[in-house]
């Protein structure tokens, strides 16, 4: 057995390794060096604490050193960071921050999991001290106390991805007035175009100021404040701002140790978590891993992945063989009232690889619509054109959003069809679900689809004016409330075959109702009346109106 394991970086990955590694091997020494204060962290957690929502600093740590160190006999050496790697000597040199003591410690085997770096990319004015990343325990306890106890009142937000929406809403919660700045047309960049609109929507319901499609150009100072000017010329003053702007892989050490890395800076490990050194293996955001749906090279900073890669690592330096297969990027994100979530491939993915693929779409409830608090949830997914495999899914709702992507994410890891997915069998009592789970109706779709039952217009047909085409809105009556589709022919779906002779057939029909369900309906009597160029618009006009969104900046 290995006697001495290093492992360098805890939180996610470090610490399960450490802690699987010692559920193994009783007698092996184990060192975790931490160059923060804390071991183990809810790193995921940390912008909850800026809104109060996680009202004690303590609760962000998920096992507290002296746990560790009681429960799994670890030597932790927090505050301490390890400044080069001798792989030669197989030995490690360490700096106490707190005492400026340095040491050397051996090693049969390291683990490196040094985690990612918050981006701070070379815009004139960043290094102003107003303008914040948020990494730590100790970043957020900085930020939660100039809100509370400075007084702060605006702040932007530069980027929006996970910590960027997160950290707007828990602001916002926190009375601040926030601004979100985006370089990308769309937030959420695992989300096809269409899909984070709905999200543009929700932000701006809830008093965000949303500006997209517009890179900072600079940060001027000002009087106990900061201003990000964008490339338009837009000037946004705040008292600060975040930065979130993605994250670099935290990799000097390794590279300084001739690790090889990938053109990125990633560490290239294999699927035992091995690095180019075969005692050196590394774990978590500062890997390169394998992407499970277009078997290319990637990076996902997520906490699950990280995990599970300590666990491998840790298996393999145990001595049992075990691999890691991948990721897919399976994710979930809170946003005000909304949740959104996503797997596997997006379209722009899709389309960079030459991937052939076909769309399905559907609004569901996310329980049996009789029974109160059903709420709608918009589902895409995304397969071959012969349904054989699944390349990924988009779900954006209130209730019932993670347990579908978890659904769905389970069939593209298990290379489950569209066919199966149609026969999966879920959890049904009507405060839960439907008879006929979203999931099963969304692979219905799909199904339809690829037996060429029924077509999708495109989400954003309406850009183009085309006189050869007609819009047919089959909403109820008592629906009228909605605004109006401009230019559309309003027939309820009841009356439809009554009035089949007042369409024309030579014309291209989108069919639009609410949800998308009696527009394939409308479009299945239509096609069987002989009119054969009929589409059906996807998710309804859930989708529609939300597609249209534009920020007013």
């Amino acid at each position: 057995m290995v006697k001495k394991v290093v492992i360098i970086g805890g939180v996610a990955g470090g610490a399960s390794c450490a802690a699987r590694l010692r559920r193994l091997d009783e007698n092996a020494e184990i060192t975790i060096f931490e160059q923060g204060e804390y071991i183990s962290y809810a790193n995921c957690g940390l912008p909850y604490y800026v809104s109060g929502v996680i009202k004690e600093k303590k609760s962000l740590i998920v096992a507290p050193e002296h746990h560790m160190r009681e429960r799994f006999k670890l030597d932790i050496r927090s505050s301490t960071e390890v400044t080069s790697i001798d792989r030669a000597g197989k030995k490690v040199f360490a700096k106490e921050l707190k005492t400026g003591l340095e040491y050397a410690l051996p090693y049969d085997k390291l683990v490196l999991s040094t985690g990612a770096l918050p981006l701070r990319p070379p815009i004139p004015g960043i290094e102003n001290q107003r303008i914040l990343t948020v990494r730590t325990i100790d970043d957020v306890v900085h930020i939660r106390k100039i809100v509370e106890e400075n007084n702060a009142k605006t702040v932007a937000v530069a980027g929006g991805g996970f910590i960027g929406l997160e950290m707007a809403e828990n602001l916002a919660h926190a009375g601040c007035k926030v601004s979100l700045l985006e370089a990308a047309p769309q937030v959420m960049a695992p989300l096809d175009f269409e899909m984070a609109q709905l999200l543009h929507v929700e932000l701006d319901s809830n008093g965000i100021d949303l500006y997209l499609d517009d890179p900072v150009s600079r940060f001027d100072s000002a009087e106990n404040a900061v201003t990000a000017v964008l490339k338009s010329g837009t000037s946004i003053t705040a008292d600060f701002i975040i930065l979130s702007l993605g994250v670099r892989p935290n990799s000097k050490l390794a590279q300084d140790a001739g690790l090889k890395l990938n053109p990125k800076g990633y560490i290239i490990v294999d699927e035992f978590m091995l690095t180019s050194d075969p005692d050196i293996y590394a774990v978590g955001d500062v890997v390169e891993i394998k992407d499970i749906v277009t078997g290319n090279k990637t990076a996902i900073a997520l906490a699950g992945p990280a995990n599970k890669q300590g666990r491998v690592a840790a298996n393999n330096i145990a001595g049992r063989r075990d691999t890691y297969k991948g990721a897919q990027g399976t994710s979930v994100l809170k946003l005000f009232n909304l949740t959104a979530a996503s797997t596997g491939a997006n379209e722009r993915t899709l389309k960079a690889q030459s991937i052939e693929y076909e769309k399905a779409y559907v609004t569901q409830g996310s329980n049996a619509s009789y029974y109160p608090g059903a709420m709608p949830m918009t589902m895409k997914l995304l397969f071959s054109p012969d349904g054989e495999r699944i390349f990924g899914a988009q779900i954006v709702g209130q209730n019932g959003v993670d347990k579908r992507i978890d659904i769905l994410a389970q069939a593209i890891r298990l290379g489950a069809t569209v066919q199966d997915l149609t026969d999966f069998e879920c959890a049904y009592a009507p405060p839960y679900s439907s008879a006929k789970d979203p999931v099963n109706m969304l692979a219905y779709t799909a199904q339809n689809i690829i037996e060429g039952l029924f077509k999708f217009a495109d989400w954003d047909f309406y850009k183009n004016d085309n006189l050869n085409r007609i819009i047919l809105d089959v909403h109820e009556e008592v629906e009228r409330a909605f605004p109006k589709i401009p230019g559309a022919v309003n027939v309820t779906l009841g009356k439809l075959r009554d009035h089949l002779h007042e369409l024309d057939k030579t014309k291209e029909i989108v069919v639009l109702c609410r949800r998308g369900t009696r527009a394939y309906i409308a479009a299945r009597l239509l096609k069987q009346h002989g009119f054969e160029n009929v589409k059906s618009y996807p998710g309804g006009a859930c989708l529609y109106y939300s597609s249209q969104y534009k920020s007013k900046h």
